[in-house]
């Protein structure tokens, strides 16, 4: 099975050897006072420097005015539909997105909003992001609304640290010395007024991609987990619903080998994406500790499931897969799901999967928390509008810098070099 942390990951966090050397030379004020600029993401501080700056754009996506759609009046039964939602950007941007999104489904209602904390420090982890306002004010227009904030369980956590490292940092936060860090994110949450905010903790722990891994000592992981949960349980006010979220597979170890008791978990979610190239989704379902799996060891545990990541990915262009995922949910019935919807993974914000696009869109056109559920057949939907750029365009005064897509979207935008810094200097 190709490994879970091939997947490109934006979301504020280091992606790849070249950002890292960029983040290392913006740390180092290497480019201070030559004209560096960066617009784009607020999901991060300016990098230091007296030319630095960072700005964030209006996000500016047409209107979309889409037609009802006729279906049939069969009802499936169960009742209503479960919540579901997409992440769409970590920061403030993200939240300006959901009532686009919610237009090209039709006025579908998007009743979860995910995000993302960085993992780079622990005043990250801390809460100490200004997107998180945002959500907060999201999520409390409306009280069916969910969010779901994804949280590190350690600082520099996509930099590779090697496994004798994580061993130490686990028993070192199952000893307790960082409970501090998850006290202060619990009070910061309560003071935004979203102390129902359910926390995905050290997600996909059994693939290698995270310093919050489970595999070199699952035990520690585990005994850290609980630790953290008892911490934040003990702030008042709060009401947070804990999810214990692997990847799809076995990845580098077993995922129950991590799962760290029934007292500290409140949802068993799965992170899964369309792979390896050539899976079936039978045999996603089928394989050990894939998608029946997940939800067999959910019921013995008398947990509700839920599934924070999926999309696409090593098949690419699959309706297929996007059919059968979204009838899986529809029947085993999720507390949530949230797509994730950048390249290669969505649905709206990428047009490389068009045929699967339509499945999606067709499945959940008009979706509200209130609808029965019924078979829909396949409307003649208006064509999908142009999306905005997800990176702003450098200034006139600026040489862009050819740093790759990936260092692009991580960085928020375009790097360049400013014409005129020079000028600056006096």
């Amino acid at each position: 099975m190709a490994p879970q942390h091939e997947r490109v990951r934006v979301r504020g966090q280091v992606v790849g050897a070249v950002a890292v050397a960029v983040s290392a030379a913006l740390a180092s004020g290497l480019m201070a006072g030559t004209g560096v600029e960066v617009a784009g993401d607020d999901s991060r501080p300016p990098a230091p420097g007296p030319a630095a700056s960072v700005t964030v754009p209006p996000v500016a996506v047409p209107p979309v005015e889409v037609p009802p759609v006729e279906v049939p009046s069969r009802p499936v039964p169960r009742g209503a539909f479960p919540p579901f939602g997409a992440f769409l950007a970590s920061d403030a941007r993200g939240v300006a997105r959901m009532e686009q999104f919610s237009r090209w489904l039709g006025g579908a209602e998007l009743r979860v909003g995910h995000t993302y904390l960085p993992g780079n420090h622990w005043s990250d982890i801390e809460g100490d992001v200004g997107f998180l306002e945002a959500w907060a004010q999201w999520r409390n227009k409306k009280d069916d609304r969910m969010l779901v904030l994804n949280v590190p369980l350690q600082e520099r956590n996509e930099e590779g640290v090697s496994d004798e490292e994580v061993r130490q940092l686990l028993r070192r936060g199952a000893a307790g010395e960082f409970d501090h860090h998850f006290r202060a994110l619990a009070e910061r949450l309560v003071r935004l007024k979203v102390p129902d905010t359910i926390l995905v903790l050290g997600w996909e722990m059994n693939g290698v991609t995270y310093t919050h891994r489970c595999g070199p000592d699952p035990e520690a992981w585990k005994k850290y987990w609980n630790r953290i949960v008892t911490t934040m349980r003990a702030v008042p006010g709060q009401k947070f619903r804990f999810d214990f979220t692997p990847s799809r597979g076995r990845d580098s170890v077993p995922w129950t080998q991590c799962y760290p008791g029934d007292d500290a978990v409140d949802i068993v979610g799965m992170d899964s994406y369309d792979q390896p190239a050539g899976m079936p989704f039978d045999e996603q379902v089928e394989e050990p500790y894939g998608l029946q799996e997940h939800v067999d060891f959910a019921k013995a545990h008398g947990k509700p499931i839920s599934y924070p990541e999926w999309g696409l990915f090593r098949n690419g262009d699959n309706p297929e897969y996007m059919r059968r995922m979204l009838a899986w949910m529809d029947e085993h019935r999720p507390l949530y799901n949230t797509v994730t919807d950048y390249c290669p993974h969505g649905v709206w914000q990428c047009g490389d999967n068009p045929e699967s696009s339509r499945v999606y869109r067709t499945t959940l056109f008009g979706r509200t928390s209130t609808t029965t559920p019924v078979p829909v057949p396949t409307p003649t939907l208006p064509p999908t509008p142009a999306l905005p750029p997800t990176a702003p365009e450098p200034p006139k005064s600026c040489t862009p810098l050819g740093l790759g897509d990936r260092v692009e979207q991580w960085l928020g935008g375009k790097l360049c070099l400013r014409l005129d810094w020079w000028s600056r200097l006096g």
